[in-house]
């Protein structure tokens, strides 16, 4: 009877996060791999515009809104900048927070290395190195790394059967795939045309390859 209620109390996280549907968005091809490292990549193009005229809008993205937002500190800087080659590099750290209540702010440290390159009018965008800092005290110690190759792949986040996911790791999955995301759509808004003739109208420059 003891070992039923050990084994019990071990699935009860497993069936607590099944209550409802998941949206298909974080399931299956969610979290894509390359070589065995998690890796984001998206791919757009600016009709009209110089590959200068484009890099230092995407350059000005990145240290603005992705570096400058971010956890100050040694683990949030611009590895390199080289304007010759259009390319500029960035290693992040930002909080990450699945619930906020008072008595029950939930956050975790999210870090990840990005790099935008321009070829041409095309803009490249890669998100991985992606790690966490789970659970930490008040002085910012004693938490629990995490890699994404480890917790938020298909492998490891999603049940067998892969319509659900499992309670701790996808909450991970479900905050870095929005993450991503919003950057993404961050950099191709980034395009919009200030000068419209229409300025309550915003017209998306960026085309998805």
């Amino acid at each position: 009877m003891k070992k039923f209620l050990v084994v019990l109390l071990t699935c009860l996280p497993l069936l607590a996060f099944a209550k409802g549907p998941v949206d298909a968005k974080y399931l299956a091809g969610a979290v894509p791999t390359e070589n065995g490292i998690v890796t984001f990549r998206k791919s757009f193009s600016v009709p009209g515009k110089s590959s200068e005229d484009i890099y230092r809008t995407i350059s000005q993205y990145v240290r603005q809104e992705v570096v400058e937002k971010a956890v100050p500190g040694l683990r949030t800087r611009i590895i390199s900048d080289e304007q010759a080659e259009r390319q500029i590099v960035a290693r992040v750290e930002e909080f990450m927070v699945f619930k906020k209540k008072a008595l029950n702010y939930d956050r975790t440290r999210f870090r990840y290395q990005i790099s935008a390159t321009v070829n041409g009018n095309k803009v490249e965008l890669i998100l991985n190195q992606i790690s966490y800092y789970y659970n930490e005290d008040q002085k910012g110690e004693n938490g629990t790394p995490y890699k994404a190759e480890e917790w938020i792949t298909d492998e490891n986040a999603l049940t067998k059967k892969g319509n659900k996911l499992y309670p701790y790791s996808g909450k991970f999955r479900i905050k870095t795939v929005d993450r991503v995301e919003a950057i993404f759509e961050g950099a191709m808004d980034a395009f919009e045309a200030k000068e419209s003739a229409v300025p309550q109208k915003k017209v998306r420059k960026a085309v998805i390859e």
